[in-house]
């Protein structure tokens, strides 16, 4: 039941990133998790570098959930 816990705690804020308007810019993954690198969708007018954020991922289902995100981006984009 923790790593459900975990899960819900990380998706919550995989979400509340997508929410605020950052999209997924990438993925380092290693034994430790991933690393998931968000970046402000829209481009900063005055040409500073757009906000990023970075998450640490545990769980496995995480993992799958980021996943699908970047394949529904991936789709948008394309």
């Amino acid at each position: 039941m923790a790593e459900y816990q975990q899960f819900i705690a990380e998706r919550e804020k995989i979400d509340f990133l997508l929410e605020q308007g950052y999209m997924i810019k990438g993925v380092t993954e290693n034994l430790s998790g991933a690393f998931v690198e968000f970046e402000l969708k829209k481009p900063d007018p005055s040409g500073h570098k757009s906000p990023t954020e970075r998450l640490h991922i545990l769980t496995a289902d995480a993992r799958k959930y980021f996943s699908s995100i970047i394949i529904q981006q991936n789709k948008v984009a394309g």
